[in-house]
């Protein structure tokens, strides 16, 4: 798998995940939204932690220098 993300868009990826985490089981806990956002979350979460994006590969797109 190849990387199509850069180091700085990991880390906003990785910054947003920890957010909507926040959001999920902190404010909204136990509500549906908080339950959305707990699953939502695990997108950026994922892309930021390997590196690749499946969307960018699809569209041709690269942030890695």
């Amino acid at each position: 798998m190849k990387n199509n993300i850069g180091v700085i868009e990991r880390v906003i990826r990785i910054v947003i995940a920890g957010g909507l985490l926040y959001l999920s089981l902190g404010v909204y806990q136990g509500s549906a939204l908080g339950i959305g956002l707990a699953i939502i979350s695990i997108v950026p979460l994922m892309t930021g932690l390997l590196g690749n994006c499946p969307l960018y590969n699809l569209l041709g797109i690269s942030t890695y220098l």
